[in-house]
């Protein structure tokens, strides 16, 4: 986007310069204040020209400082440690996806199921469970299936079917932890393997180096620094999951409450019916 917001200012100006020049000539001003705007707007083109070349320029030493970083470090413990981030990353989005999908407006739900209740009876009411999506609507569904075994059942299916769709929720969460624990500690197993390389070129040399010890250190410390990192970030992608469970959860509780209220007001209305 810089870059076209770039051109388009040159071209702006070019094309500002150009109707300049021509209402000048019709005027038939004279040439050199013509000559003087050109030349005053060309060295502007030039420098908003320069600095989509100056940015490019720096993600390019940026790309190969980290390159050059990359394989310092050593390709393979860097890159079995970058698995790490991958794969953690893969899982965090497919929770936060799924998370995101599992979101109803209960509020909106148990108006509508009190609604069916009312017209219809626990019939509606299922069918409007039914073509909900969430975790929420899934609790309604099996709660109201067992109306007919009394308003003690359905509390407990409401519980029992909760723990499962909790379950649901926090799939892949331990893979997601345990990548979190493994990226620094392939990354102190770097550098310690990087140590003992470092060590065994002051032996082979038979003299304490300056430059083999820091240039061992170096390479060595980078894998633990990527782990770090990548562990840091996995983190934060854990918590905001984890945040996102936890409003889903307090969500099932408090919507399941109200839709027991409601299933008892039905039920007494029906016995009151009866009579």
């Amino acid at each position: 986007m810089k870059k076209v917001f770039a051109t388009l200012t040159v071209l702006a100006m070019l094309t500002f310069g150009s109707a300049v020049m021509m209402a000048q000539e019709e005027a038939a001003a004279p040439e050199e204040a013509a000559v003087e705007q050109v030349d005053e707007a060309a060295p502007a083109a030039e420098e908003v020209a320069e600095a989509p070349a100056e940015e490019a320029g720096g993600l390019v030493a940026l790309h190969k400082t980290l390159k050059t970083k990359f394989i310092e470090g050593g390709a393979g413990f860097m890159a079995l440690t970058l698995i790490t981030l991958v794969f953690g990353l893969a899982l965090c989005i497919e929770r936060i996806i799924y998370l995101s999908l599992s979101k109803t407006n209960t509020k909106e739900l148990l108006a509508n199921i009190e609604a069916a209740l009312k017209e219809g009876g626990i019939e509606k009411a299922l069918d409007v469970c039914r073509n909900t999506r969430g975790p929420v609507a899934s609790i309604f569904y099996q709660g109201l299936s067992r109306y007919d075994e009394g308003i003690d059942v359905v509390e407990k299916t409401v519980a029992s079917y909760g723990g499962v769709q909790l379950g649901l929720l926090e799939k892949n969460l331990s893979w997601i932890t345990l990548f979190i624990a493994i990226a620094p500690s392939l990354g102190f197993l770097g550098t310690i393997i990087g140590m003992i390389e470092a060590f065994d070129k002051i032996q082979q040399v038979g003299d304490i180096s300056a430059t083999v010890v820091a240039g061992g250190i170096k390479v060595a410390l980078l894998t633990t620094l990527l782990g770090l990192i990548i562990a840091v970030v996995l983190q934060l992608f854990y918590n905001y999951i984890l945040s996102l469970v936890e409003g889903l959860v307090n969500e099932m509780e408090d919507s399941s409450i109200s839709l027991l209220d409601i299933v008892v007001e039905f039920d007494a209305a029906q016995k009151k019916g009866k009579k």
